[in-house]
């Protein structure tokens, strides 16, 4: 009977090869190689055409954009912590409500999800112009005069768009529900009698939490910080919308070497394994925590 039913799962395993696998692979090979070596290997023949034809060219070329892969990853661990810092307690106060508050919080929570991702950009970014809709409002009330009057300067505008903030601010919005819905899934099954024992053996309120409540719901913080930290850090539709030139990301570099003017499928296919090598080890080491904490709960 199995082996009846694991005919079922051949389509998907095709499917996930053809828009997984093979896509894996040809990164892998574009980035070993350059459009000089391929020719090259083409005009050599053979074996020691194909050995020829791969390098590290393109991964030499790495250093040359150190400061985009740092900024990256430092804004994606910012955007991160603050998804961790607004998520966590707002998925604990639902998780502590009743079932009609938790469905009106999760739908509201829910709700901007159902609007296009890249509306939801253009949006913040009408909000955050230099003539937009919270300068104008500041200037209605009149802060702006209230600022010039006090410190002597001349402030027409705060500028909130195409800044590291802005970037930061859109990945935030954009993944927090991310954060919260792990959290509160994990946080809303804990058993009661655990609490209610912890506060029998004398444990104070702030004492259940941090003792109990916190490391039994470090898998829902770990998963959480999964999804918001990998698509922050491979982000290209905010840095460019929020962030412009300026703020340019990992997604954007690799967005140029295949999109742009710049076009180098080889750089690109490099730059992205990297970028998916350290990913992969960033959550292995999460995960490599969690476990451990887990076992340490258990003890």
């Amino acid at each position: 009977m199995r082996n009846k039913l694991s005919w079922l799962a051949a389509p998907y395993v095709l499917w996930m090869a053809l828009v997984v696998i093979v896509p894996i692979f040809l990164v892998i090979f574009y980035a070993f190689t350059t459009a000089n070596s391929v020719e090259l290997a083409e005009m050599e023949g053979g074996l020691r055409g194909l050995f020829s034809m791969f390098t590290l060219e393109n991964f030499a070329r790495m250093g040359t954009y150190t400061v985009i892969f740092t900024r990256s990853f430092q804004l994606a661990l910012v955007a991160t912590v603050i998804c961790f810092l607004i998520g966590y307690p707002l998925a604990y106060v639902m998780s502590r409500e009743g079932p009609g508050f938790q469905r009106t919080a999760m739908v509201l929570l829910m709700l901007p999800m159902w609007v296009n991702f890249l509306l939801r950009t253009y949006a913040w970014m009408s909000i955050l112009e230099n003539n937009g809709i919270l300068n104008n409002f500041f200037e209605a009330i009149g802060l702006f005069s209230l600022i010039n009057a006090v410190f002597g300067t001349d402030i027409q505008y705060f500028h909130m768009i195409r800044t590291q903030g802005a970037v930061v601010l859109g990945m935030v919005y954009n993944y927090l529900p991310f954060m919260v819905l792990p959290i509160y899934s994990v946080i809303v099954k804990l058993d009661h009698s655990l609490l209610e024992a912890a506060r029998d053996l004398g444990a104070s309120t702030a004492g259940v939490f941090r003792k109990v409540i916190f490391p039994l719901s470090l898998p829902g913080v770990l998963s959480g910080v999964t999804m918001v930290f990998v698509p922050s850090v491979s982000t290209f539709a905010i840095s460019r919308m929020m962030g412009g030139n300026n703020q340019m990301l990992l997604g954007n570099l690799i967005e140029n070497q295949f999109l742009g003017g710049a076009y180098n499928p080889h750089l690109g296919s490099a730059i992205a394994l990297v970028m998916m090598i350290i990913v992969v080890a960033c959550m292995w080491i999460m995960n490599r925590f969690g476990e451990g904490e887990e076992r340490a709960v258990m003890l």
